[in-house]
């Protein structure tokens, strides 16, 4: 059964990889991964919900959270996040950049006339940066065969939805803790493997969003 997609992520960061089919002069954005996102929606079965506009959010407080958002995610079941190299602006509140809302919002659960939206699920895409690379947020760990996920680069809300399953799998290994299964809310996966198989990490956030009990859910911005 399709899902309603919402695409939360940094318009005009340019800190990603050069899509193939964009003109040389033309620099490459988070915008045109998304517009790769929206042709997958299109052929397949899920619906898009919109996008923003990279807008000033310098007033956006949770007072006009409703008017600004609800329209936008109300009605979604599925959010997907782009982390990008250059997605946070370290020079601004995280409460005047519009990811940390977007996902405090489909975090939350709203009722509207009688019927309430439930907590979206989250998958996070990760897109490689200018050089190709993941490793500003996924490091491969030879090892202990494992993923390291810089969490601490990310904005509050999105790291604090990671490794937070309340009984997580885990195993020592050089002196680390590696987690196994399902350990993250908003469960993460490269561009590389995301693309052409959507419905497939789709399907897996969902699974985790059905078995949401299981996990610590922060759904405010701190």
């Amino acid at each position: 059964m399709g899902k309603k997609i919402f695409i939360s992520y940094k318009y005009a960061d340019s800190l990603v990889q050069p899509l193939p089919d964009i003109p040389f002069y033309e620099k490459t954005t988070a915008r045109h991964y998304v517009d790769e996102i929206q042709k997958m929606i299109d052929v397949g079965d899920h619906i898009n919900k919109g996008e923003n506009d990279d807008e000033d959010l310098s007033h956006f407080k949770d007072s006009t959270i409703a008017s600004k958002l609800r329209n936008k995610i109300y009605d979604s079941s599925v959010t997907i996040v782009l982390i990008s190299k250059g997605m946070k602006d370290s020079y601004k509140s995280e409460s005047d950049q519009w990811i940390p809302w977007e996902i405090s919002y489909s975090l939350r659960e709203s009722t509207r006339e009688g019927r309430t939206s439930l907590t979206n699920a989250i998958l996070a895409v990760v897109l490689p940066d200018e050089y190709g690379m993941y490793d500003y947020f996924m490091e491969y760990n030879s090892a202990c065969d494992s993923t390291t996920y810089k969490t601490d680069t990310l904005f509050n809300i999105l790291g604090k939805n990671m490794f937070n399953k309340k009984n997580s799998q885990t195993r020592e290994c050089n002196g680390s803790t590696i987690h196994s299964g399902y350990f993250s809310y908003i469960y993460s996966v490269k561009w590389e493997s995301f693309k052409g198989k959507l419905n497939t990490y789709v399907n897996i956030a969902v699974k985790i969003n059905d078995n949401r009990d299981e996990y610590d859910i922060v759904k405010l911005i701190e």
